[in-house]
């Protein structure tokens, strides 16, 4: 324990051993955000005695998520290679290699990447008979993939397009371009999430199981989520509810991706808890 806290200045110490419930803590560039992040898990495994299975930790890179695990098994050893940790997409993926079926869908599902997604935007261009000068591949994409980040179903956004000739013809693309995914079986990156929430919703049995198993969930540059990384969020921390999100909302920089900086500035009002609990920290 003494390995831990050694080394953590008071507003890291605090923020570590500040376990329970939810939790913003606001760090800026080299606060030590990760040292922070870190030795709260190997806390939480060391002191608390939390399983390191009951713990998930969300980051935005891979490169992230493996720096973290290196730190946190120098401090706790083999068990943290069983802490849930690596990025939103890598952890949805998990539950969807375990759980697509419910959505009609085999485990076997492919995931496109872009040169994919682009080559069938273009198919389906071809036999809708758009002009592909006017609607061009990239643009297409980049609509439909907007459209997914604000968790926008083809239904949905066919709804929200009406009266606007560009959006209703690329919502007639992302009808056919959805309906040919599951045909062959494929998701695309932005699918990944957006199925994990859905088969999370619509299974109660599924949901009930993750928000059991995962007691405590915790989410680096928070101010950097998206619709549908909050909602998705929300769901896995809604029985225990013990989170912890560190971000800073000056360095919120993929606006162009979704991000939604209301996240971070309304944590304290979508996660309330206890009068007498702090919910915020400082680095």
């Amino acid at each position: 324990m003494e390995e831990i806290l050694k080394g953590l200045n008071d507003k890291q110490y605090e923020a570590v051993k500040n376990a329970e419930g939810p939790i913003l803590i606001i760090a800026g560039a080299g606060s030590g955000k990760t040292k922070v992040l870190t030795h709260k898990i190997a806390y939480l495994i060391q002191e608390k005695e939390v399983l390191p299975w009951n713990i998930l930790a969300i980051t935005f890179t891979n490169k992230a998520a493996n720096e973290m695990k290196e730190r946190i098994e120098k401090l706790v050893g083999d068990k943290a290679k069983d802490i849930w940790m690596g990025t939103f997409h890598s952890i949805c993926v998990r539950i969807l290699r375990r759980f697509i079926d419910r959505i009609g869908f085999e485990s076997s599902f492919l995931i496109f990447d872009t040169q994919d997604q682009r080559q069938m935007i273009k198919n389906c261009l071809k036999d809708l008979k758009i002009d592909d000068k006017m609607f061009t591949d990239r643009a297409v994409l980049s609509e439909i993939s907007n459209a997914k980040n604000q968790m926008l179903e083809p239904e949905q956004y066919a709804s929200s397009a009406i009266g606007d000739f560009r959006k209703e013809k690329i919502a007639e693309i992302y009808q056919v371009y959805q309906k040919r995914l599951k045909e062959n079986n494929c998701i695309d990156f932005d699918d990944i999430i957006n199925y994990t929430i859905k088969i999370l919703k619509e299974n109660q049995d599924v949901l009930d199981y993750y928000a059991d198993k995962f007691k405590y969930v915790l989410v680096d540059e928070y101010q950097d989520t998206n619709k549908a990384q909050f909602t998705l969020i929300t769901l896995l921390a809604s029985k225990h509810g013990n989170i912890t999100v560190v971000g800073d909302a000056d360095q919120s920089i993929y606006a162009f991706r979704g991000a939604d900086i209301s996240n971070i500035l309304n944590f304290e009002r979508d996660f309330k808890r206890n009068k007498n609990n702090k919910t915020r920290a400082k680095l």
